[in-house]
Formats: C-alpha cells, structure tokens, sequence
C-alpha cells in the first residue's frame, strides 16, 4: 500500500491514515503479539481522537482495516466507552458525574449549573465552540463527589458552584491566550 491508507465509506468521504498516524498506530500494535493487533484498538481510537478531535465512521472503518478487524467490532467499541466522541465538540469537554453517589451529593445540580451558566442544554455546545457539557458515568472518585473530567484527561473534585464558575472562568482566559 501507498505511504497513506484510504478506507471509503459509501456514504461519505475518505479518510486518510497520514504517515505519522500510521506510525503512531505501530507503536501502539507493537506491543501485542502480531496475531493480537486489534487489542490496539483502543490506542488507535485515542489517537484518532487526539488528532482530530472526535472519531468519526470514516476513521473507524480505517482503523478497523489497518488492524485487519471488521468495522462493526470497532464501532462497538467507540460506542460504549464515553471517552471517544462521536461529533465533533466544544474545545473543553465538560464531563459532570451524575450517577447515584455523585446525585447524593449535588452531581445534577452541578450539571444543570453548567448548563445554565454556558447557555445550553446537556449534551450541548455553546455557540462559541468552546464548550460541550455532558453527563458521565462513574468517575470512580464518589467521596470527592460532585466530580467531574475535563477533556477527558483532567478530573475535577468537590464541584461547587463557586468552583464550577472558576473552572470556566479560567478554561475561557486560557482559550483566549492561545
């Protein structure tokens, strides 16, 4: 195959595996015995993610062909986990906890604080583009409750409404310093 991988989808365009995402998907595949590569599924997925901000059908169906695995089964795996976007988002993901431990102690509340502060519905983004908030399963931090994860990467304790101010506060300076 060419320095780049073309996987079409028949409803849409292709995506095109660069040579650096290539490389990067090696790394990650070399760490399993070769007979094992789709286990760098999930490695595949992030890194998709990184680059392009959300894993969209087209860029499953080129990781499924560069790990030899049928796209259904990688779609089942960016389904279930919440941590790969489907659709593209805001700049700053805004995950709020909202199951039981995390209700006990003021999880909703801090969703529907984010939501009323940024002006958009859960599971929304704001018209800026900079944030999109939605609910989270477990965060596995229920005695910091309410919690939250941003990006994916950052988890946020003891979320009140002073802090949830702050946190936006201080992503939106960030976001218009760079």
């Amino acid at each position: 195959m060419s320095s780049t991988e073309i996987v079409k989808n028949a409803s849409s365009t292709p995506f095109v595996l660069s040579d650096a995402t290539r490389a990067r998907f090696a790394r990650e595949v070399a760490k399993y015995p070769a007979e094992q590569a789709q286990s760098a599924v999930m490695a595949c997925l992030s890194i998709v993610q990184q680059e392009q901000g959300y894993v969209s059908r087209e860029a499953e169906d080129a990781i499924a062909a560069y790990l030899g695995m049928p796209a259904i089964a990688v779609y089942e795996v960016t389904t279930f986990y919440n941590m790969y976007n489907q659709r593209r988002l805001g700049k700053f993901k805004l995950n709020v906890c909202t199951n039981l431990p995390c209700q006990l102690r003021d999880g909703q509340k801090a969703l529907d604080h984010l939501c009323g502060k940024l002006g958009v519905e859960e599971g929304g983004t704001t018209a800026d583009g900079l944030f999109t908030v939605q609910k989270s399963e477990c965060l596995g931090a229920c005695a910091d409750a309410p919690v939250m994860l941003v990006n994916d990467r950052q988890m946020c304790s003891f979320m009140s409404h002073q802090r949830l101010d702050e946190l936006v506060d201080a992503l939106k300076a960030h976001a218009a310093k760079n």
